[in-house]
Formats: C-alpha cells, structure tokens, sequence
C-alpha cells in the first residue's frame, strides 16, 4: 500500500468523502446530511485514503439497548478491493470495538454485496439475521464474530 491513511472523519470534507463511499457501496441506502451528522455523532466514523483518494469508510456503532454488541462495518470501493484497504479498515474498527465493551463484535452487510459477505465469513462472522428496510428490497445480512 503506497501512502495510506485511515483518518477519523470530522470535517465537512472528510463525512462528505465517507458518504460518497458509503453511498457507492451501499446504493440502496444512500445517506442524507442530515444522517451523515447524526450518526458522526453517536458512531466512530473513519475514511481511508491512498494517495489521497477516498478508498473506503468505515463505521463502529457502540453497544446499545437495541444492539447489545458493538457493530464494525468496513467498506471499500469496487474498483479499490482485494489490495488490503478493508482488510486495514476492519482491523482498525475491530480494534477500537474492543474497547467499547458490549456483548461481542457483529457487522452488517448487504445481501447483494457478495464480496463483503465472503469478508465478513472469512474473518469469523457468521449470519444471525435478514432484514429489509422500509421500502426497500434487498435485505440486510447481520453477522455476529464467533
């Protein structure tokens, strides 16, 4: 990897940046703004750039009431996978989840992103849920690190 940096986002830039990758990855769940700052607020949203290009986001929601462990979602663009960017990612979520507590480690991945599903299973994870949100239809897949 030639000069590569994983950077928490913060500025304007940088959630800008991270929700381009995201709404690239994840085109059935664009996010708004409005979205992008809410969650900037509750969750570690990070951004990993090589060269300086925005390659993939990541995400890491704390355990909650709803979801008693914390929640490690790492995202690369297409045209930037299987050159080790995820994989730096993850491992960097994994990383700061540990530190949160909570019941364990799980992940959320599209059903259609068939890449993200072999990664996920590659590392532990295994599916424990479906889910499909309001208005849309292609389900969610939850994976829980065994």
């Amino acid at each position: 990897m030639k000069d590569f940096l994983v950077e928490r986002a913060r500025t304007e830039e940088q959630l800008e940046e991270r929700r381009a990758v995201h709404d690239t990855v994840v085109p059935t769940a664009v996010l708004s703004w409005e979205q992008v700052r809410e969650r900037a607020g509750r969750n570690r949203l990070d951004v990993a750039y090589a060269d300086g290009v925005a390659v993939g986001c990541s995400t890491v929601r704390p355990p909650d009431g709803e979801t008693p462990a914390a929640t490690v979602i790492a995202r690369t663009l297409p045209g930037f996978r299987g050159r080790g960017f995820g994989t730096a990612l993850y491992e960097r979520g994994l990383a700061h989840a540990r530190t949160l507590g909570g019941t364990g480690v799980e992940t959320v991945v599209s059903a259609s992103n068939e890449e993200g599903l072999r990664f996920a299973r590659g590392r532990g994870f295994v599916e424990v849920e479906r889910y499909v949100l309001p208005g849309d239809t292609v389900p969610f897949v939850t994976l829980r690190l065994a």
